[in-house]
């Protein structure tokens, strides 16, 4: 458990980190942060004197605790090989591929990395980047957590951007920040994937997106274009939205609603292929055959997707490419050199999760 000289010295510098004392800005009182943290002198002294030492703070004798330049004191003393990679979900689905094309490049060129996991969740994106920033990293490539929602995380970002620190951006990005990004053009490719079932005879499909995520917005988009591309039968589309932290029982009780549906849909396509997974599970275990009673398709080419039975129909993911491209553009930004952002075109996979209706 942090004790409390800990907590204190941990809220002083995110507070100095996040812009909410300027450099040279003089800090509360010790008697102020004691009442503010309802702690001892020693513990509030404590504190200080760790971030004087980190030159987080300075001291005027008689004249009280100031904010010190940390910026320029990193960046003069800034011989750092390390780059921080913060993504969603480090240790599972795609991201093993990315991290390890951009470990082939960056070790190449004489980094090493350091990684963080948000969980897609706000308050552990910020964490991360405190956690960077005290690890003075040389760059940081990063996966927005929630990227379709606002993030609460914006002063750190801007510090960073004040700071120049090289960042790049993957899978997506946050609209109002102007660092390089290297994606996927998902919604093409989702309404490339519907245009398939369409080919294949199925009519009425249901998508199910994951909304948070700047990703599932465009495929969404996506599925939604082709079928205001196909008016006569745009009435038999059916869209299911959810959040990454939603319970997957609560989404399969709404799944059950058209699956009870007289006319229910001929397929599936789903966010990505980890839901995909969870979606067939919980088909056959209702008694569904696939694809003979029902089609499904998702997207990301997730190394499993092959092996599953039926094997799911899926777009490709540009893993460990984008990993190698991401390393690649990280150290030419490091080397001050200009970079533009990357935009891959999925290609359309097909194996057996998809019925021919014709």
């Amino acid at each position: 458990m942090e004790n409390k000289y800990q907590k204190v010295k941990d809220s002083l510098r995110e507070a100095i980190l996040a812009g909410e004392y300027a450099i040279d800005e003089k800090l509360p009182t010790e008697s102020e942060l004691m009442a503010r943290f309802s702690v001892s002198r020693y513990t509030i002294r404590r504190a200080v004197g760790d971030l004087e030492t980190e030159h987080y703070i300075y001291r005027i004798q008689g004249g009280g605790m100031f904010v010190q330049d940390w910026r320029k004191d990193w960046s003069t003393d800034n011989n750092s090989k390390i780059i921080g990679v913060i993504a969603t979900h480090v240790a599972d689905y795609i991201f093993p591929q990315i991290i390890y094309g951009i470990d082939q490049v960056i070790s190449d060129g004489g980094y090493s990395l350091l990684l963080g996991n948000t969980h897609n969740n706000h308050q552990r994106e910020r964490k991360n980047l405190i956690n960077m920033l005290n690890s003075n990293v040389a760059g940081l490539i990063i996966e927005p957590t929630q990227s379709a929602l606002d993030s609460p995380n914006m002063d750190l970002y801007q510090e960073i951007k004040d700071d120049g620190i090289p960042v790049l951006f993957i899978n997506a990005s946050y609209p109002n920040l102007d660092f390089q990004a290297i994606t996927t053009n998902d919604q093409d490719a989702e309404q490339r994937m519907i245009e398939y079932l369409f080919e294949m005879g199925h009519e009425s499909i249901l998508g199910i997106f994951q909304v948070d995520d700047i990703q599932g917005v465009h495929r969404m988009n996506g599925f939604v274009k082709a079928y205001q591309e196909q008016p006569e039968i745009s009435y038999k589309s059916n869209i299911l939205m959810y959040q990454s932290g939603d319970d997957f029982d609560k989404l399969a009780q709404r799944l059950d609603a058209y699956l009870q549906n007289p006319s229910r849909p001929t397929a599936i396509a789903c966010y990505n292929d980890q839901l995909a997974i969870r979606v067939m599970d919980y088909l056959k275990g209702r008694g569904l055959k696939l694809p003979a009673d029902i089609s499904i398709v998702g997207f990301d080419d997730y190394h499993m997707s092959q092996y599953m039975s039926p094997g799911i129909t899926t777009m490709n993911h540009e893993k460990t490419t984008m990993g190698e491209d991401t390393g690649k553009q990280m150290l030419r930004l490091l080397n001050k050199q200009p970079v533009e952002s990357i935009k891959y075109d999925p290609q359309l996979i097909v194996r057996d999760s998809v019925a021919d209706l014709n």
